[in-house]
């Protein structure tokens, strides 16, 4: 509720395309989830505030029933935001009601601690999607009021350090709370690499443009300069023709050099990691790399950045960091049963990892096992770019 605060509902409706959901469409859903996964299946006879917003905000639980086109989801200027907000205040009472009277039952606890988790990823994409939202407003407003930009510091050029090798154990571990594609935790075979010591900044990449990165045919797989052929893109997400500003959470503003830079698909990230000689990190060699590094967790929520020189290595709460691995499945791994067995292993297939979490990530999901995917031709969430180089210096 906090995120929508400088909201009106007008803001809350808009699809700008088939990746953004609606603000109102988000804060229906996470309520759904707690109503369809946790209330059903846990109190008798339990009354659903409106039988139809069960079709209208299922996202993709095929098991759980039919659902609204998501492409459609700007289409429902019904219910309103004040029904919506109503369907909360229903939900969040009944499972304070259900929480109160069964705080001892496991699988209540779980499920619910499931369904918070899954709400903080809302969060995000909240945030995520009204910035693409206002972004296509010729006003370019603000999602909210952003403090002065920093200024800009002298970045150190890349350095690569070693990274160990050999068989490592990769996954989540401990009491904390961790989604199910984290796991189980499994042995991998890293062989000889050197890991990148911080983010690509956009001094870098502007100077990737310059040397006319996007025309250079070499440097792109098949597919992403088939891409960026058939959609135009010269420059990442936001950024404007001149390549001096970008529009973030708090408005149009002066891009800073040496903040990392974000925006950017799968494959911009490659071709970038080509062109300087380079490569993207393997999800593993990442993770054994943060597992080094602080934990610091979400840095920003105005959409500014903090210099590259007053930071750390990057690894967390930044920007998502492209991987070179696909997204799929650890060995052995089991989905959930049920329906949530659909919340992450049907997606395993055609995307690619990114690891580390972004400056709009719950602070608390910032963890070295945490990994989410996305499509290679994605640019609208907080993705960025870390090098890694093949062998090791001796």
């Amino acid at each position: 509720m906090s995120l929508i605060a400088d909201l009106q509902p007008e803001d809350t409706v808009v699809q700008t395309m088939p990746d953004v959901s609606p603000t109102k469409w988000h804060l229906a859903h996470v309520t759904w989830f707690f109503e369809r996964f946790v209330l059903e299946a846990n109190v008798p006879n339990y009354l659903r505030f409106d039988e139809q917003f069960h079709y209208l905000f299922n996202s993709y639980y095929q098991t759980a029933g039919a659902m609204h086109a998501r492409p459609e989801r700007g289409l429902l200027s019904r219910p309103t935001l004040a029904e919506v907000l109503k369907y909360r205040a229903y939900v969040d009472t009944a499972m304070q009601q259900l929480l109160h009277t069964q705080e001892s039952d496991n699988e209540v606890a779980s499920l619910t601690i499931l369904g918070l988790n899954h709400e903080q990823q809302h969060q995000e994409l909240l945030l995520t999607d009204i910035k693409h939202v206002f972004s296509r407003n010729p006003l370019q407003p603000a999602v909210r009021p952003s403090p002065a930009q920093p200024a800009n510091t002298s970045s150190s050029a890349h350095s690569f350090t070693n990274g160990q090798t050999g068989i490592h154990r990769i996954g989540a571990t401990g009491d904390e709370f961790f989604f199910d594609n984290e796991t189980p935790r499994h042995d991998a075979l890293l062989h000889e690499h050197r890991m990148g010591d911080r983010l690509v900044t956009n001094a870098e990449y502007r100077a990737f443009i310059r040397d006319n990165g996007y025309g250079t045919a070499e440097l792109w797989l098949s597919d992403g300069w088939a891409t960026i052929q058939e959609r135009g893109w010269q420059r990442p997400l936001y950024w404007d023709e001149a390549l001096e500003t970008e529009f973030t959470l708090g408005g149009q503003r002066e891009i800073v050099d040496d903040a990392p830079v974000c925006h950017v698909s799968y494959y911009e990230a490659d071709a970038f990691a080509r062109w300087a000689g380079a490569r993207l990190p393997t999800e593993f060699e990442w993770e054994l790399a943060a597992n080094q590094q602080p934990v610091e967790g979400n840095l920003l929520e105005s959409g500014l950045w903090h210099p590259v020189a007053a930071k750390s290595a990057q690894f967390f709460g930044d920007v998502w960091e492209w991987t070179s691995s696909s997204y799929a499945p650890y060995p052995g791994f089991k989905p959930l049963a049920g329906s949530l067995g659909e919340y992450n292993g049907k997606f395993m297939c055609n995307q690619m990892t990114v690891r580390g979490g972004s400056c709009v990530t719950a602070a608390d999901h910032i963890r070295a096992s945490y990994r989410s995917f996305f499509y290679p031709d994605a640019r609208w969430q907080f993705l960025g770019i870390r090098l890694a180089k093949d062998g090791h210096e001796r």
